[in-house]
């Protein structure tokens, strides 16, 4: 895979001189149409082996460029906010916008490659982030992602000769690190697991690029024309590529029984048994969020339901047991301007708590399979993937000590009339109660249908749905208040 980054490929100063200003006003229209149409992000990922030029290359990137528009982010060592969440949060939160372009050194590749090198995992660990990673940049590319992917290489011969010769010259040896030094004595093994993560990872929408290190030159033209050329064709493709989905009715429309439909809304609590049950339940949720084992997990919730179900009520209960200081509860609505320039996960991903907090999502990712597949506001082909995207997404939460707690709050449609008649009704309700609510009335079983998929789809083992019988307030918010008890302290039993 690198034998033709070892040829001693070389340009001689004149020839690259004369290339430049043309490839630098090409790369400067390039990235300005970027910005005006502001249609797609560009991601370049930078790895490789040290002193092969990676960080010259980008320095001159950003010359020929407007750096304005050119985020460089690095991922060395983990702060400590970092440390406290799972590892993609510190990638998902400083993705670039649309109409920008991120350069990331340091990234997932270099993290499962050094962890390997130097022991901290196995082989098997090593494929399984490779995969992980591989799933990321499919849907990163789906929601229109341009990602370059480049391995900067030198021969071990190289490598050890440019050392040498630094280390001989007392006016360059400080710029050889101790970790070019360290890398220096691991080189074949580095190399040996690139080149097997290289091979899993590099995909015809994501391809690797190897570059060889050796002459300056060389590399600069190669790195700045691949990117020029990637941008170009990009930038005159006005629609996504289209991918075909199944198209056979999904099962939940054959015959209209489904998960819901076997609910006993008929279930309740009277006043004198809620009182007691909620005081018992709220009382057990603060010890559980106080226990020292919490500060090896976070705790998030997930709230969805029929319109008028009674979330607001559910969170209530469960956030007046609680300090404030430790948790926070996120409202989600149409995305913002800013969200909109981003993949959809990372409106979600930049609120996953701490160890020891607690995030409850009053609506959640869970949108892009409920009301924008029902509304049309994404294609079949878009709500379709979603699927296996959230459940990537709720498992790297989970791996690293997330306990996710999903509920659907169900009532019937009678119930959900009575309810909207009372906030018409009553002032200090009235607020709750939009046009879009009796209109979404209409779509009752079309909602029926998203809501039994969703659940067929992402219930499993690390993150399962627990469907509420909500026709009665009192039992709906006990029933939620004991779930979240039991799964922290199945949780706590696992460590």
């Amino acid at each position: 895979m690198f034998e033709s980054a070892e040829l001693g490929h070389v340009i001689d100063q004149e020839t690259f001189d004369a290339a430049i200003p043309a490839l630098r006003e090409a790369l400067l229209d390039a990235q300005f149409e970027l910005q005006r149409q502001a249609r797609f992000p560009v991601l370049i990922l930078i790895n490789g082996i040290e002193g092969a030029g990676k960080g010259e290359t980008v320095k001159l990137l950003n010359e020929w460029m407007d750096p304005r528009i050119i985020q460089v982010e690095t991922f060395d060592v983990q702060t400590d906010e970092e440390l406290a969440r799972p590892p993609d949060w510190r990638y998902w939160r400083r993705l670039p916008p649309k109409g920008r372009i991120g350069i990331f050194f340091g990234n997932w590749y270099s993290q499962m490659l050094n962890a390997r090198v130097q022991g901290r995992i196995k082989t098997a660990r090593l494929d399984q982030a490779s995969d992980a990673a591989e799933r990321m940049e499919r849907m990163l590319c789906d929601e229109g992602a341009l990602i370059f992917k480049f391995w900067f290489h030198l021969s071990k011969k190289q490598m050890n000769k440019r050392l040498e010769l630094l280390k001989a010259d007392p006016l360059r040896s400080w710029q050889v690190s101790p970790f070019e030094w360290g890398q220096s004595r691991v080189y074949d093994k580095f190399v040996r697991y690139g080149e097997r993560v290289l091979r899993r990872t590099s995909r015809d929408y994501a391809p690797w690029y190897v570059v060889e290190g050796l002459d300056a030159n060389y590399r600069s033209l190669t790195v700045a024309r691949i990117i020029l050329e990637g941008l170009q064709v990009a930038l005159k493709t006005r629609a996504r590529p289209k991918r075909q989905p199944h198209v056979a009715p999904l099962v939940s429309s054959f015959d209209k029984v489904n998960l819901l439909s076997h609910l006993d809304l008929g279930q309740s609590l009277d006043k004198d048994a809620y009182r007691v049950e909620l005081a018992t339940e709220q009382a057990r949720l603060s010890r559980l969020m106080s226990d020292k084992r919490m500060r090896r997990h976070a705790l998030v919730t997930v709230f969805e339901g029929n319109d008028a179900a009674g979330k607001g009520g559910a969170i209530r209960r469960v956030t007046e047991a609680l300090d404030p200081r430790i948790y926070r509860v996120v409202q989600v609505a149409a995305p913002s301007e800013e969200e909109r320039a981003q993949p959809y996960l990372w409106r979600f991903w930049r609120h996953i708590p701490a160890r020891g907090k607690l995030t409850i999502f009053d609506r959640s990712w869970y949108g892009r399979v409920l009301v924008e597949r029902v509304e049309g506001f994404c294609s079949q082909a878009d709500w379709l993937r979603a699927y296996g995207e959230i459940s990537d997404f709720e498992e790297s939460l989970t791996t690293h000590g997330v306990v996710l707690v999903k509920f659907w709050l169900a009532i019937d449609r009678d119930t959900q009339e009575q309810r909207f008649r009372e906030r018409e009704e009553i002032g200090y309700k009235r607020f709750k109660i939009t046009a879009d609510d009796w209109r979404n009335r209409e779509k009752w079983d079309e909602y029926v249908d998203a809501v039994a998929d969703m659940v067929d789809r992402t219930s499993n083992e690390i993150a399962p749905w627990t469907l509420v019988e909500a026709n009665d307030k009192r039992f709906a918010r006990v029933k939620v208040l004991r779930t979240i008890n039991e799964a922290l302290e199945k949780a706590f039993a696992r460590n």
